[in-house]
């Protein structure tokens, strides 16, 4: 009878296991498709049947494995390494989520077969390193990656791992309309409702004792014992298990054994502090951990200084009182200046934020000049903090970060939303290079999800041309990331068929956690940066009281007309191609002047010299990923005449227009970013604020930070992905 059972028991293993095989086979070879619609769908059915029943987990991990091994096999015959990122990344979120014993014998399997994936070329040995990082945590201190995660997400105050973590849904309202706006609000903030802090406490201890004991754990006597005891004792068990966890991580050579000795100790502890209230026997395994989603916080992005308020006071407010009164007392004590020196003088004051969110003070009372700290040698350092970590192949996870403070910033919109946050983390790197406020406490990270406000229509080549000039950014992502393309930009379509669909009242079904459980997989995954090139742009613009100057930056597009032309232009373009003949009027647009230093393979700089006939000037930016590594932009010179018509590609031109003629400039697409009155433009590689320091001498003068000379100067932005930039 016993070995009957053993056979179907082995048999219903073997069955569970060759279902999975064959959906993961179609996860990958869905990765050749051309069409992405369907990739994201098919991870997230794995995922719900692995958290349906937990028992899958062993094998899924089985099953990966035994893929990742035949690929190991063919790796020196075939450079192909594409699939191996969604199984390296199915694998690690397999192993963070609450599951079933896990046996030595497979983690040591598996960590055999991530250390020979180290040697793949970046970023493929990057994702294989973190991820084996978290398999030996796993390995020496059970139940800790899980545990670590719902602290840090829950923001469950502890004395021993004291690391928080929010996520910022910044959504751009030049394409989001209301019932847009109403929809995705009610998916991501369904999350809140799987929140309750003592239930999250207590089934984390549970968890733990659990998965470091095994069957010597009395599940369900611990679970009857922790409901009886009081909150003030459930805290304490709390804190001794965290306690227990981070010591072990702490102190990883020392094996296991001491690990779970102290857990043995504390389950021992709880069943004797409640043995006159537990009337049950011990039914085995009751570990039912409620669904976790991190603290999600949305809103229209309606004004650039919404982003410094949300991680001024997400970074000074989740501080203890005292530390923030130290902060702002070493800030106040450490600002020079030629008058009173009141904080409360300072335009645009930094704290002015702090006090109540996203309220900002228009108006002050008085004005002052720019002041200047004096930055220690360890505040210069946390500011090139995040130029190492934007290095391609490098790998933050499970790195060792002082900082507590982790802020996740998800930006949803086309390319104009982009360029707003291009924008803002330029302003950020500036503030924090003349008066460090954040960097010391808070790691950034930044992601993208694109959103249009016009659904994707696959039959329309019209619409797909649309969606190219204003996706451009979020295609290029798809391209050097097809993980990123299949789960990210498949989001858009769902999204976007949804609006039209979702009351207001309507409570969101299970199929409606799709894109809170993506928004989740990209945040714990996606851990590779694509660092898109920034641009400034220096105009001299004209007006009645003479002529000033803006300087601005932009990360995918500039686009500059002559008002009197543009007319001409439009005419033009409305004409059918088959009658677009010479026109009759000689007139093909205006005289303007170019200097440019030409983009070569020889990287040799040749300095030329154009005077265009042109209506308008289009500036697109094409990053490193797809040019073989040189950043350049390309410029499209338009006319009515074919002959006129030019294109050129550079990283640095200067632009004037003649015959007292000005150009009207758009940045990235965006009306909201759109300058009158130009008469000439300089645009170049951005410089990253961060990588210099106000000089004492003299206000004018800039001095470059240690290290600096090591690192890329050049600002970009880094939108992480899950693969990140194939070297």
């Amino acid at each position: 009878m016993i070995s009957e059972k053993m056979v179907d028991l082995t048999a219903d293993a073997a069955a569970v296991e060759s279902n999975l095989h064959s959906e993961v086979q179609a996860l990958l070879k869905g990765m050749n498709s051309p069409s992405a619609s369907q990739k994201g769908l098919l991870r997230w059915t794995l995922e719900k049947k692995v958290e349906t029943d937990l028992s899958c987990s062993v094998s899924l991990i089985s099953v990966l494995v035994k893929e990742l091994e035949k690929k190991l096999k063919k790796i020196h015959k075939r450079r192909s390494y594409t699939q191996i990122i969604p199984m390296l990344h199915t694998l690690y979120y397999v192993v963070i989520q609450p599951c079933s014993m896990i046996p030595t014998s497979l983690y040591q399997r598996v960590y055999t077969c991530l250390t020979k994936l180290l040697i793949l070329p970046l970023p493929y040995s990057a994702v294989a390193l973190s991820t084996l990082r978290s398999i030996k945590m796993e390995m020496t201190t059970p139940g800790s990656l899980y545990q670590r995660r719902v602290i840090a997400e829950q923001n469950l105050k502890n004395k021993y791992f004291t690391l928080q973590e929010k996520v910022f849904v910044l959504a751009d309202p030049a394409v989001f309309s209301a019932p847009l706006e109403a929809t995705v609000r009610a998916y991501l903030e369904v999350s809140d409702l799987f929140r309750d802090t003592p239930t999250m406490k207590k089934n984390l201890i549970i968890y733990v004792l659990q998965t470091g004991l095994g069957t010597a754990c009395q599940s369900s006597r611990l679970s009857q014992a922790l409901e009886v005891l009081g909150d003030q004792m459930v805290e304490k068990y709390f804190e001794t298990v965290v306690l227990a966890v981070e010591q072990s991580i702490k102190n990883n050579t020392d094996g296991c054994a001491a690990y779970l000795n102290r857990l043995q100790h504390i389950h021992r502890d709880i069943l004797t502090a409640a043995k006159d209230e537990i009337t049950q026997k011990d039914h085995g395994s009751v570990f039912s951990m409620a669904r976790s989603f991190p603290e999600i916080k949305f809103l229209l992005w309606q004004d650039e200084d919404d982003l410094w308020n949300l991680l001024a006071n997400f970074t000074l407010r989740s501080c203890s009182n005292s530390s923030v009164d130290e902060e702002e007392k070493s800030k106040r004590d450490s600002v020079r200046s030629e008058d009173s020196g009141i904080e409360r003088d300072l335009k645009g004051s930094d704290f002015d934020d702090t006090e109540q969110p996203l309220v900002r003070n228009r108006a002050p009372a008085f004005t002052r000049r720019n002041a200047f700290k004096n930055t220690n040698s360890t505040d210069k350092l946390n500011l090139m903090r995040e130029k190492i970590e934007a290095f391609p192949g490098s790998s933050p996870v499970l790195k060792e970060d002082r900082r507590c403070h982790t802020a996740r910033v998800v930006v949803m919109g086309d390319n104009r939303v982009l360029g707003r946050l291009t924008r803002a983390y330029h302003s950020i790197r500036d503030r924090e290079s003349r008066r460090l406020i954040l960097t010391k406490k808070l790691n950034l990270q930044l992601y993208y999800i694109p959103v249009t406000e016009v659904e994707p229509s696959l039959s329309s080549p019209d619409s797909q041309c649309q969606d190219e000039g204003r996706l451009s950014l979020a295609f290029f992502l798809g391209r050097v990331d097809p993980w990123y393309n299949g789960n990210i930009n498949s989001l858009r379509a769902p999204i976007s068929k949804q609006a039209a669909k979702h009351s207001n009242h309507s409570e969101p079904s299970e199929q409606h956690h799709f894109l809170l459980d993506t928004l989740c997989y990209y945040l714990r995954c996606g851990t590779q940066p694509v660092n898109l090139p920034v641009y400034s742009v220096k105009m001299t613009r004209s007006s009645c009281d003479g002529t000033s100057v803006v300087e601005e930056v932009f990360v995918s597009h500039l686009e500059a007309d002559i008002p009197e032309f543009r007319h001409l232009r439009e005419r033009f373009s409305r004409r059918p191609s088959a009658c677009r003949k010479k026109p009759t009027v000689e007139v093909f647009g205006a005289v303007v002047t170019v200097s440019y230093t030409k983009t070569s393979l020889s990287k040799r700089e040749v300095v030329k010299g154009e005077a265009p006939m042109t209506f308008g000037v289009v500036i697109t930016s094409e990053p490193a990923a797809v040019t073989a590594g040189e950043d350049y932009l390309t410029v499209s010179f338009n006319s009515v005449n074919p002959e006129y018509n030019k294109k050129i590609q550079t990283q640095n031109l200067s632009l004037r227009t003649m015959e007292h003629r000005t150009l009207s400039v758009c940045l990235d697409k965006d009306s909201r970013r759109t300058f009158t009155d130009v008469q000439s433009i300089e645009v170049s590689p951005c410089s990253d604020p961060g990588c210099r320091i106000r000089s004492r001498s003299s206000f004018s003068n800039d001095q470059e930070l240690p290290l600096s000379k090591y690192l890329n100067k050049v600002l970009s932005l880094p939108i992480n992905t899950f693969t990140g930039v194939t070297l």
